[in-house]
């Protein structure tokens, strides 16, 4: 048996009070003279006896209330077989992901477990104690020690966060202050959120780590993994699919999931679904040709019990105008001028190798050399930059091109082609995902154009249009991150009838669509830090509001004509939010939960261990119910405590000698 408060055994030297009032009377004897006591002496003897054993019982009675008064001031314990270092202070941390939103019995979320969980804790520990919660949000709160009642307050107020936490990053907070105490840890321990894990995560090994985890009532969940345009760019009077990959985490098959489509809170596509067992499935929806320039889609379906991931929120922006340079000399062709010349798609400008501004060619999505006969070293070196960082290239050559520093932008062995009369091109293969939907009906009867090459760069395969001869007229290469194409012929008259042909509009078109850097994704997840967004104009300011459910100005810099936005992890919720500067908007973003909450997988308690490296100062507590765990985890780390006992025995010995001065005669 063990003391809380040992101190208070000093008091046990009271017992010596009661016997020294027993063995000293402080009465003055009084002497009574009687004629005769001949008869009084048997019952004077008799009665003495009698008054001595009630001294006697009522003595034990006060030095046994005593004792029994002490010992439950001092707190007798029987230890425990796993002891608690401290219990003055307590860093209690309670995951509030949404993954918690699952039951761990029959119709209690795993937050409302933990958090009562939590409540019986307080119970068990003194009432002096200090208390640190620490949630998902990280949030001012568990940076100091709080009383029992303002943790209890605290606790009440938690709500289930979109922000995940690794076991790392808790682990990492909890120890970055000053602050003693152990640590006890509530979570699913989820799989796909837990990180990487290893045994330096909690390296303070004076402080014991007490894991807690609730164990999820199902695995099963069905949930919106990811959703693509099958063509990057939405664009005005284009056809465009939105795929949709649904996923099932379970070990049956979902069946007949319906599976909805709502823009602008308008049901536009619906469709049944099967997902097979631990897979995948895709779903895909025909979007309408009219859609405004920004348009709200969701993505709808049925599954319980977990439903925080039932919809996926889509920000479906018409892309804005792209961005064409062309560079040009004296004496060329007016043909990429014309065709890029619709202000309500592109936003073209032209420039000669003398005014060039190579800011806005960094800027562009496609730039076009058109027949410049002898580009200049600085322009050259300049393509190169753009191109290797992600920019697309076309090279129009000139009849009398000079390929010296051409062979330096194209790094191919370009040089004059040998062709004295123009051929007929081959039959695009239509089916290619360059020329897909650039006709409706592809037929034999189509009239081709011709053309005579002023350029060639060998034999290319893989080209998007070839002669007749099999030689390539029309080549994409890779270069760096972007996309270089080369033309062999000149779009004079003299050399081909290109520009004049149908397919001149809708090849020079994909080359832009393709060239098309997609800043703009359909949806982000909460835990992204930054995204990209373009102005209108290249001289706007860098003041970006987002209005959403709430509005605020997160922090942006300009960066090469773009605003780089630093969300705020912590104020974003799921839903659609407006890019606004002043009274325009230049783009609709939608926010999604991080899907790796939907992957309910969670680690056992023996995965766990093994991977923190087994060590001593963490441990799992026994999973009990929320009602008993307070009883529970007492008597496994605390131990039995038994001044309760103490003090009812006293109060039983208290009366006892009560009973007997008042009723003894």
């Amino acid at each position: 048996m063990s003391f809380v408060n040992p101190a208070f055994l000093w008091a046990l030297t009271a017992l010596a009070i009661p016997i020294i009032v027993h063995l000293f009377s402080f009465r003055k004897t009084q002497r009574v003279y009687f004629s005769s006591n001949r008869f009084l002496r048997q019952v004077q003897q008799a009665t003495a006896s009698r008054q001595k054993l009630k001294h006697l019982l009522i003595l034990a009675a006060r030095l046994l209330f005593l004792f029994f008064l002490v010992m439950a001031f001092a707190q007798p314990f029987i230890p425990a077989g796993q002891q608690v270092t401290d219990t003055r202070s307590v860093t209690i941390y309670i995951d509030n992901s949404l993954s918690m939103s699952a039951p761990v019995a029959e119709k209690e979320r795993a937050l409302d477990a933990a958090m009562q969980y939590a409540r019986q804790l307080t119970e068990v520990f003194p009432p002096d104690t200090r208390y640190r919660l620490i949630t998902n949000d990280f949030a001012p709160f568990s940076n100091s020690m709080k009383s029992k009642t303002e943790f209890l307050d605290l606790l009440s107020g938690i709500r289930l966060s979109p922000v995940g936490r690794s076991l790392k990053e808790i682990a990492t907070r909890m120890h970055d202050t000053k602050t003693g105490g152990d640590f006890y840890l509530f979570s699913d321990f989820q799989k796909s959120t837990a990180g990487q894990i290893d045994g330096d995560i909690f390296p303070d090994t004076t402080r014991h780590v007490y894991l807690l985890r609730l164990p999820l009532q199902s695995s099963a969940n069905v949930y919106a993994d990811t959703a693509w345009l099958e063509t990057p760019f939405l664009l005005e009077g284009e056809r465009n699919v939105l795929n949709v990959r649904i996923r099932n985490t379970g070990l049956q098959t979902a069946e007949q999931l319906s599976v909805k489509l709502l823009i602008n809170d308008i049901q536009v596509g619906s469709t049944i679904v099967s997902v097979p067992a631990s897979a995948s499935a895709t779903v895909s929806f025909s979007l309408p040709s009219a859609l405004p320039a920004f348009s709200k889609a969701e993505v709808r379906f049925n599954d319980f019990p977990v439903t925080f991931d039932n919809q996926l929120y889509l920000a479906l922006n018409r892309t804005e105008r792209i961005r064409v340079v062309e560079i040009t000399e004296s004496g060329s062709t007016r043909y990429i001028q014309t065709v890029f010349g619709n202000p309500k798609v592109f936003h073209f400008k032209s420039f000669g190798t003398a005014n060039l501004n190579l800011a806005i060619v960094q800027s562009a999505d496609l730039v076009v050399i058109n027949e410049v006969s002898r580009p200049s070293a600085a322009l050259i070196q300049s393509l190169n930059d753009y191109v290797r960082n992600g920019g697309s290239l076309l090279v129009i050559p000139a009849p009398a091109q000079s390929f010296e520093l051409l062979r330096e932008l194209t790094d191919r062995p370009v040089g004059p082609a040998s062709e004295n009369e123009k051929l007929e091109i081959e039959s695009p293969d239509f089916r290619s995902p360059f020329f897909q939907h650039i006709v409706e009906e592809a037929t034999n009867r189509m009239v081709l154009f011709q053309a005579k090459r002023v350029m060639d760069w060998g034999n290319d395969r893989s080209a998007l249009i070839k002669l007749k001869n099999n030689q390539p007229l029309l080549s994409r290469f890779r270069k760096g991150n972007g996309n270089l194409y080369l033309l062999a012929t000149s779009l004079q008259p003299a050399y081909t009838d290109f520009g004049n042909h149908f397919l001149f509009l809708p090849v020079m078109y994909r080359l832009a669509i393709t060239g098309k850097k997609a800043e703009l994704r359909p949806y982000y997840s909460l835990t992204e830090t930054q995204l990209t967004v373009r102005p209108d104009s290249l001289n706007t300011p860098a003041t970006i509001r987002l209005s959403g459910e709430q509005d605020f100005i997160p922090d942006q810099r300009m960066r090469d004509g773009r605003f780089v936005l630093e969300l705020p992890r912590f104020a974003l919720t799921p839903g659609f939010y407006f890019a606004l500067h002043q009274s325009d908007t230049l783009a609709l973003l939608a926010f999604n939960p991080d899907r790796r909450e939907s992957e309910p997988e969670q680690h056992t308690e023996a995965s766990l261990m093994e991977a923190l490296s087994n060590p001593y100062h963490v441990q799992f507590i026994s999973g009990t119910s929320a009602g008993d765990f307070g009883k529970t985890f007492r008597a496994q780390y605390l131990g039995t405590p038994l001044w309760r006992h103490a003090l009812i025995l006293s109060l039983i010995f208290l009366l006892t000698e009560i009973l007997l001065i008042r009723f003894w005669r």
